[in-house]
């Protein structure tokens, strides 16, 4: 019984897998010329190594995206909000400097010291000051370092 069950070396109990030919793929002559300048495209990035990197960033991007709560979004959209608020702000504030400087003669000295009698300039210079001195610290900082 042996003897009939193989047949030169090959076992015939199992049953023959009879798989039909891959359907053939239409592909028209643009979509091919697309595909090959895609691929030309991608070889340097494949052959450095450099395609590593996307694939890296876009597992990046996905951690992030699987990361990312209601609470989150909420904090970065607080952070964005508030850095479009300042730069407005700025923005406006130097364009209504900007246009009563143009239109007003250069203070002398002692104008320059008239000026600081306003409340607002003077809110203004101490702002300056502050800044100006955190600034500082930060470069005495950086610089111990």
């Amino acid at each position: 019984m042996a003897a009939d069950t193989e047949t030169k070396g090959k076992d015939t109990m199992s049953t023959a897998k009879t798989t039909a030919p891959a359907p053939a793929i239409v592909i028209d002559e643009a979509t091919e010329r697309g595909v090959q300048h895609l691929i030309d495209k991608a070889a340097p990035l494949l052959q450095g190594q450099r395609f590593d990197n996307v694939i890296d960033l876009l597992s990046l991007l996905s951690d992030a995206v699987d990361m990312s709560d209601d609470a989150m979004i909420q904090k970065l959209m607080k952070v964005y909000e508030e850095g479009v608020g300042a730069a407005w702000t700025l923005g406006n504030a130097a364009r209504y400097a900007g246009a009563q400087a143009a239109n007003t003669p250069p203070p002398s000295l002692l104008g320059l010291v008239r000026a600081a009698g306003d409340e607002d300039v003077r809110r203004g210079l101490h702002f300056a000051i502050r800044f100006l001195g955190v600034l500082g610290r930060q470069m005495k900082d950086d610089g111990a370092a």
